[in-house]
């Protein structure tokens, strides 16, 4: 660190320096060199002008994260990040990701702005501080996005020939936050009478010739509802 002054100052004038508010004793030259916690602040004077120090520079404390809009975040709407952090000189900011153990860097600036956010952009953030001084890392912070479900997919097992008396099982399945409900129909069967189930699994111990057809899901949340395309079962008698 060097004491610098706007006036001109007489040849091998004396400085004072200071470490938390208090003297340096052993220190009067303009320059000073010292491992910095990340705690410390410093200032100088001139010897005889201690009325008049200068300001204290110190490395950025833990920075602080705040989100907008708190509360629920849905896919499609816009959030904002904030990362805060007392220092002098100022601090500059960066923004990452953490997957999976690693540290993806997203952007420099204060803010990390999502005009449209995603539900791949569910995960952990963090922001770091930085100025000449010292990096700090603040905490991270949790970012949910949810979401409605996506097109349900429909699968059956076993594959193959479905012979009458066998065990088959049809699944359900969409990607939703939060997870989806279920709920099992038959085509041309009216969908306001009971449904077949109401779980992701739809099984036949005893699967009989009457139950050939064609059946459908839907998969449901808070935030939507979405029907599968369906899928043909053809029951062989033995």
């Amino acid at each position: 660190m060097k004491c610098l002054s706007s006036c001109r100052l007489p040849d091998r004038s004396s400085y004072i320096w200071y470490k938390n508010g208090q003297v340096i004793r052993s220190q009067t030259s303009s320059s000073y060199s010292v491992y910095l916690n990340r705690a410390d602040s410093f200032s100088c004077a001139v010897k005889g002008h201690e009325d008049f120090p200068s300001l204290p520079v110190y490395a950025p404390k833990v920075p602080s994260v705040s989100l907008s809009p708190s509360g629920e975040i849905k896919e499609g709407s816009s959030v904002t990040l904030t990362c805060s952090s007392d220092a002098n000189p100022a601090a500059k900011y960066a923004w990452y990701k953490r997957t999976y153990q690693h540290y993806e860097f997203i952007s420099e600036g204060r803010q990390l702005v999502f005009s449209s956010i995603q539900s791949s952009d569910s995960g952990y953030y963090y922001c770091t501080a930085e100025n000449t001084l010292r990096k700090t890392t603040s905490e991270s912070i949790f970012i949910d996005v949810t979401y409605a479900p996506k097109l349900p997919s429909v699968s059956v097992s076993p594959s193959g020939e479905i012979i009458e008396g066998s065990s088959v099982t049809l699944t359900c399945s969409s990607d939703a936050n939060p997870p989806a409900k279920y709920t099992w129909y038959k085509k041309n069967v009216n969908p306001d009478l009971q449904p077949l189930s109401k779980e992701p699994q739809l099984v036949f111990s005893s699967i009989q010739s009457s139950d050939s057809g064609e059946y459908y899901c839907t998969a449901e949340n808070q935030l939507g509802k979405r029907t599968s395309e369906y899928i043909f079962i053809d029951v062989k008698c033995e």
